[in-house]
């Protein structure tokens, strides 16, 4: 049933960018960026709508003088992502058994 889909991942960056962060606690900003080929500006508008959601988490700081990001997948988040995830290998199994 599609009913589990989650609106947030229905874009291939904020699912690319979930499932990034679902392999580790915590990345960098820049990683992220680099790994999911986003402009600064688009990761950031992603981030900030999973973010309103409670699905990432945001914690700012410095490395020495320079200022960094990092980004986590909450708990929420990582809950949501398997929901969606699961209803995804639902309806490939549907098809698959209708092939």
């Amino acid at each position: 049933m599609t009913d589990d889909l989650d609106d947030a991942f229905r874009t291939a960056n904020r699912l690319r960018i979930a499932a990034f962060l679902s392999g580790c606690d915590e990345a960098e900003f820049r990683a992220v960026q680099d790994y999911c080929d986003l402009s600064p500006s688009n990761l950031s508008k992603n981030i900030a709508a999973l973010e309103e959601l409670d699905y990432v988490a945001v914690r700012k700081g410095h490395v020495g003088k320079t200022p960094r990001t990092w980004l986590a997948l909450t708990d929420k988040g990582r809950k949501a992502l398997a929901a969606h995830l699961a209803a995804l290998q639902n309806i490939a199994a549907t098809a698959a058994r209708h092939a």
